[in-house]
């Protein structure tokens, strides 16, 4: 949707220049993410400044209204003891609900056309606006930006960003939020392969996890699919030169599929698939998306991020605003240290994490791979939450290994396993009750210096995250570990339970953790042995938080059990 211009007759190009200057006349402006990163992260290097007449897609985040309102509707249609449970919001009723004033709309519009924007898109929600300019024209606009060339990452991704604070003109700041492709680099994947173990005979062992693993393991039948009939789907998103391939799918689905239903391949890319190599990332979510979640439509959002500017996580957030009807389960394998985003935006993605709650949509996150996480401040070490993972409008998944690598049985920590404590939010009520039991119960707590024992604390569930089989660019490969596997087998069991509401006429499970948490993680098995890793200081000597009876930060409320989490999520 392109944004509407302001009404009323606007002079000649010599009087939106006029009107420009007045916008940013003098020093009255101010800084919408003054704690905005302006590091350039490891592995990254300039080169050199930007073309002044290169072309930027930037951003634009609106003040919204009623978020108050919003996040009291969350809590209505995701508690099972509220009457307005299941009653889920449309797209249209939250942006009736959240979309800017009038005034920001039109003062914002303005202030960009002034500027010389072109070819500026909102979405349905009307809370962002997408507009072109030329880096110097950028750089005009938002006052104290330098917009430089930089290459990084194991993908030698390119990126055009500022390291340099920007500030918007006081008039502004009622009105904008933040603006998206300026700082925020690419983050690159965790995931790992190991070396394949070396182990005698193998008589009675797996060598690796696959879905029949996976559906031993947690209990699922032959019969435990999807109908194909039901008006029921789930998605994972891709980012960040990340493509699966069909015949990848294709050939997993041939070695490891044959002894349940499945589909064959995604019913539906939303964004630009890319032609490259496919990326394991990209291959495993889809495979065992599919694979968990079998014979359930399957949808792939894909942000490749291959113009220098764009941020496809918020890319993502927008193609969310700008669907009326979407699949019930996303899972995302996607984070970044909580420390490295400004508050505002952080703040601002959570709301629209909120907005897609109370559309009944159950988002899952991959809670990181780096166990506690690690940073030093003011000399000291304190671990370091991830976000999204860390926001409480999201269900966020950690990861486990059999404790004995070769055999279907129980399981411990995977030390990898990120979780902890936000430093951004404060704890949800509903998780009040486990986290406090937590606390004062747990015999191997770190030093109360590392975390925020008031804050949001996660994950909130776990799988299997260790020594996966994934098919990628024809190639079958073994011991690829990481949370970015746990999150889409957890999201594709939730999948088949939803599939169950709906035949029975219920609505589809939404944001999960209020209930979740209510049961007190009924249909999981308790993980309790094991602890992830942290700081390798001689305080914390590496160890972050340890696994124990009931939730903990390391692995939630345990692994599903899926006909007894079938039991439980089925009533009401």
């Amino acid at each position: 949707m392109t944004a509407d211009k302001p009404k009323g007759r606007m002079g000649p190009r010599s009087g939106l220049l006029g009107l420009f200057a007045l916008f940013v006349a003098g020093k009255c402006s101010y800084s919408p993410e003054p704690d905005q990163q302006r590091r350039l992260p490891p592995g990254w290097v300039s080169l050199g400044r930007a073309d002044p007449e290169e072309e930027l897609s930037l951003t634009f985040a609106l003040r919204q209204q009623n978020v108050k309102r919003l996040s009291e509707l969350v809590q209505a249609v995701s508690d099972p003891g509220s009457p307005r449970y299941g009653k889920y919001l449309t797209l249209e009723d939250v942006a009736e609900l959240v979309r800017p004033s009038p005034l920001t709309l039109h003062t914002v519009q303005k202030w960009l056309l002034a500027a010389g924007a072109r070819n500026c898109h909102s979405v349905t929600t009307r809370d962002f606006l997408t507009c072109w300019l030329s880096v110097r024209q950028a750089e005009l606009l938002l006052s104290g930006a330098e917009f430089h060339h930089y290459v990084g990452g194991p993908a030698e991704t390119h990126a055009v960003r500022s390291l340099h604070p920007y500030r918007l003109p006081k008039a502004l700041a009622p009105h904008v939020d933040f603006v998206g492709g300026l700082h925020r680099f690419p983050p690159t994947s965790t995931l790992r392969q190991h070396p394949e173990p070396q182990v005698p005979g193998t008589v009675g062992l797996h060598l690796g996890v696959t879905p029949s693993v996976i559906r031993k393991r947690y209990n699922l039948t032959a019969q435990d699919v999807g109908s194909g009939t039901t008006n029921n789907s789930q998605a994972c998103a891709q980012f960040l030169e990340q493509y699966f391939h069909d015949s990848d799918l294709a050939e997993f689905m041939r070695l490891f599929g044959g002894d349940f239903a499945h589909q064959a391949s995604v019913a539906r890319v939303v964004g630009q698939q890319g032609r490259g190599r496919a990326g394991i990332e990209a291959s495993l979510d889809v495979e065992y998306l599919m694979s968990a979640g079998a014979n359930i439509s399957t949808w792939v959002y894909s942000s490749p991020g291959r113009h220098e500017s764009q941020e496809p996580f918020l890319q993502w957030l927008l193609l969310l605003s700008n669907e009326s009807a979407l699949p019930y389960v996303h899972t995302v394998s996607y984070g970044d240290d909580e420390d490295s985003l400004s508050s505002t935006y952080i703040q601002r993605v959570n709301t629209e994490l909120m907005k897609a709650a109370a559309r009944g949509l159950t988002l899952l996150f991959a809670s990181g791979d780096s166990g506690a996480g690690c940073w030093s401040v003011s000399g000291r070490h304190q671990f370091r939450p991830s976000f999204p993972a860390s926001s409480p409008y999201v269900t966020t998944v950690g990861g486990t290994s059999f404790q004995n690598p070769f055999r279907v049985t129980d399981e411990v920590v995977d030390y990898i396993s990120g979780g902890g404590f936000s430093n951004v939010f404060p704890r949800p009520l509903y998780q009040e009750e486990a986290v406090t039991r937590y606390l004062s119960s747990s015999p191997h707590l770190p030093p109360s210096s590392y975390f925020n024992a008031s804050g949001r604390a996660y994950p909130d569930v776990a799988a299997l995250s260790d020594g996966y089989w994934v098919v990628s660019n024809h190639v079958p490969i073994p011991w690829v570990s990481g949370t970015s596997a746990s999150t889409p087998v957890f999201g594709g069991l939730l999948s088949l339970i939803n599939e169950h509401r709906i035949l029975r006429g219920l609505p589809p499970l939404g944001f999960l953790n209020p209930r979740l948490y209510q049961k007190h993680g009924a249909g999981l098995f308790d993980v309790t042995r094991g602890c992830h890793e942290s700081c390798l200081n001689e305080e914390v000597e590496g160890q972050g938080f340890c696994s124990g009876p009931g939730w903990d930060p390391v692995t939630g409320w345990g692994t599903p059990n899926f006909p007894a989490l079938l039991k439980t999520l089925m009533n009401p």
